[in-house]
């Protein structure tokens, strides 16, 4: 008789409830110290890695359980202690009780999150009767936000670097020649184009297929039939990444542009079609490259569009 892989879970979390305490929510949790003997204070800020993940509900891409947020591999989180706020039926909850160096497993109930309001209603995710299981690790605590900021700066550093290795990695194995920029994109020019090249404040007009380099899958293109799309580089509106890549081209240039996350939707991805952290690929056909048009005049009655959210490409529907 073959056992599913959540009843399998939750027969191991039970064979090990001795490890395991729970909280007055009901979170199961563990803590492994990492030597410190010094908890967690009132108005630290912490640098941790965080993880959710659904046992049983495969990710069809990866063949494993599904990974609903992970901080680890890439940017870590960034949080201010203040024990009038701490989470419920989360690891949270129990963090005065840990010090830096210290991981954490918890297992959180989708029913218990229900009941707290913190999950409308269930779903294809969250499933009556499911768990979501979590880890943790405390890295760094700091005593300022000057602090965070400056480690946080260098951790996009480290970020972006790992997505340019990655590209490298993937352009190697295929065997496909690119030109870098200064920014860190990378451009295949198969056809270079005639006459002068675009550059910032330059109005382009381009036919484009976006994919995702780790799976090759499109999750964008001009739809057949469709006008352009037209863009001033360097303005707002545009992922920065392609931007850069079409100062490669002239008019008629062809070719393909390698993004990293960091300079297209980085951290936040473009939910629902773009998850945090993909790096992408922008195949390109320059139809024409002309001078900006001027902004139009300042209307005093019209709050300023630089005051509004920063605007970035957005995908239409697949074809």
């Amino acid at each position: 008789m073959k056992i599913s892989t959540l009843l399998l879970s939750a027969i191991v979390l039970l064979a090990s409830c001795h490890q395991y305490d729970k909280t007055k929510t009901g979170l199961a949790y563990k803590i492994i110290s990492g030597g410190s003997k010094e908890k967690i204070k009132q108005g630290q800020f912490l640098k941790l890695n965080v993880e959710y993940t659904v046992p049983g509900l495969v990710d069809k891409s990866t063949k494993k359980d599904t990974v609903l947020n992970s901080s680890y591999e890439h940017i870590p989180a960034y949080t201010m202690i203040d024990t009038a706020r701490l989470g419920k039926h989360n690891f949270t909850e129990i963090l005065m009780d840990c010090a830096v160096g210290d991981k954490i497993e918890f297992v959180m109930s989708i029913d218990t999150l229900k009941k707290m309001g913190m999950i409308p209603e269930y779903n294809r995710i969250f499933a009556k009767g499911r768990t979501i299981q979590g880890r943790a690790e405390i890295l760094k605590s700091f005593t300022n936000e000057k602090e965070v900021n400056a480690d946080y700066l260098k951790e996009l550093d480290v970020e972006k670097q790992r997505e340019v290795s990655a590209i490298e990695k993937y352009l190697k194995e295929k065997s496909i020649k690119t030109e870098k920029t200064a920014s860190g994109v990378f451009v295949e020019v198969q056809n270079p184009g005639t006459g002068a090249k675009a550059d910032s404040g330059k109005s382009v007009s381009i036919e484009y297929k976006g994919s995702f380099l780790k799976t090759g899958k499109v999750f964008d293109s001009s739809a057949a039939g469709a006008p352009p799309l037209n863009f001033v580089i360097g303005a707002q509106g545009i992922i920065q990444g392609l931007g850069d890549g079409m100062k490669a081209f002239a008019t008629g240039g062809k070719g393909r542009v390698f993004i990293p996350a960091m300079l297209a939707y980085g951290p936040q991805g473009n939910p629902p079609v773009i998850p945090a952290f993909s790096n992408l690929i922008f195949e390109v056909s320059v139809k024409s490259i002309a001078d900006a048009p001027p902004p139009p005049p300042a209307n005093p009655h019209i709050p300023d569009s630089s005051l509004r959210k920063e605007l970035r490409l957005k995908p239409k529907a697949q074809h």
